[in-house]
């Protein structure tokens, strides 16, 4: 398929929220395809369609130590969330140079439209967990560094310019 560009922050639709999905065509599927071919080329272990300006709920993650095992997941919501928290740095490709250290659920159960276009749920761990959080964030109109204080987000946000030039 196609490797997309990913749009640089701070492109509005960066904080937007994206449109729900109804059914899974083949459009959908072809949107997915060049999504994981964008998560593998950059390489991360998961994007979500804003990312690459498509306004629509629609994510991939593949944390796999193999790779190849990319889940797509439409309209995805967290449904159960763990008390135990994980940390983890994250960084995004639409601010690319800088990264923070997050606590998030170490788990979480998801809602979801399948590749089939049926409602799945699915419990993640660990990096899956990590990573469709952040790739639901990036759904709701919010980037990983939102979830910082006022003070560290200033700080990743002025690094980030100096590292862009």
């Amino acid at each position: 398929m196609t490797v997309r560009l990913c749009v640089p922050w701070p492109d509005k639709r960066l904080r937007t929220p994206a449109e729900p999905v109804g059914d899974i065509t083949p459009e959908i599927e072809e949107i997915w395809a060049d999504m994981i071919d964008t998560m593998e080329a950059m390489p991360g272990v998961g994007l979500a369609a804003p990312q690459i300006g498509v306004m629509l709920r629609l994510a991939v993650v593949d944390a796999s130590d193999s790779r190849g095992q990319a889940l797509r997941l439409a309209n995805p919501e967290v449904i159960e969330a763990s008390p135990v928290m994980r940390s983890h740095d994250e960084g995004s490709p639409n601010l690319p140079g800088v990264s923070a250290r997050l606590d998030r659920p170490a788990k979480v159960v998801v809602r979801y439209l399948n590749a089939q276009g049926m409602v799945d749920r699915r419990e993640f761990e660990g990096l899956w967990a990590t990573s469709v959080q952040h790739q639901i964030d990036h759904l709701n109109g919010r980037m990983y560094f939102d979830r910082l204080s006022k003070v560290k987000r200033d700080m990743l946000l002025r690094r980030a310019r100096k590292v862009q030039g």
